[in-house]
């Protein structure tokens, strides 16, 4: 697990070569790794959701083209279960509405469900005060 967004993968070709790649989820903005409680949070539920204990054979990544840092850009599923719309729905990150996909609905709807409950980020005893964008920002001028 690299964070609360991207993952790291062995991706098998055709003709049986392996390549380790980092594969970024599509349709979500975790905290950064720095935003404390945030950050770890979301890398933890990432890693239990796709954990080594869960089947290879249960997940599934649709994988899309690759972004300016040579990540590939995937909607991962475990399951039934749309993984980054999980983790918008328990409240571990936001999602990223920069970028419409096919599935940017359903996550603005659990981002909706999770703020409505103050689940997680949206926790009123302890809400994320800045995107991860702001606090990144702030981190670079520092």
């Amino acid at each position: 697990m690299v964070s609360g967004q991207t993952i790291e993968v062995w991706l098998t070709q055709a003709d049986h070569f392996k390549s380790k790649e980092t594969v970024r989820i599509i349709g979500i903005n975790a905290p950064d790794l720095q935003q404390s409680p945030w950050g770890k949070a979301a890398q933890q539920r990432l890693k239990q959701l796709i954990s080594p204990n869960v089947s290879a054979s249960s997940i599934q990544l649709k994988l899309e083209k690759k972004d300016p840092f040579n990540r590939y850009l995937a909607h991962i599923w475990h399951d039934k279960t749309l993984i980054s719309e999980q983790l918008v729905k328990e409240g571990y990150v936001l999602a990223d509405t920069n970028y419409p996909n096919q599935y940017s609905q359903r996550l603005w709807y659990a981002q909706e469900y999770a703020r409505l409950m103050g689940y997680g980020i949206w926790n009123p005893q302890q809400p994320m005060r800045e995107s991860p964008e702001q606090f990144r920002s702030q981190q670079t001028k520092s």
